[in-house]
């Protein structure tokens, strides 16, 4: 079983910039990153559990809910990950620390 708590750290990090972050910061982009972000991270979950069906799209729900949608997209993704091989947890890290720097850049 893999420890998935880089992934955990990484989404609750990003998650809570997005949560704090002032309206004016989410309408100039990175609420739109975190959308982004989650509906990958929610596209891969779907993947690893259910192989062969086309994934769902995360429904954008407002920027003040944006927060929140990553976070549950990456937990749900870090589950998923557990039984999964080491490299596509260190690509799900990579990626989220990469999309955070591109919200708040």
């Amino acid at each position: 079983m893999l420890d998935t708590t880089a992934l955990i750290t990484a989404v609750d990090r990003f998650a809570d910039r997005l949560r704090a972050a002032p309206q004016s910061r989410l309408q100039r982009g990175a609420a739109a990153e975190g959308l982004a972000t989650a509906r990958e991270l929610a596209s891969r979950a779907q993947r690893v559990e259910a192989p062969g069906r086309e994934p769902r799209l995360m429904p954008d729900a407002g920027i003040f809910a944006v927060g929140d949608q990553l976070a549950v997209a990456g937990h749900d993704l870090a589950a998923a990950l557990e039984t999964a091989s080491s490299t596509e947890l260190d690509e799900a890290v990579r990626f989220v620390e990469e999309a955070a720097e591109r919200a708040f850049a």
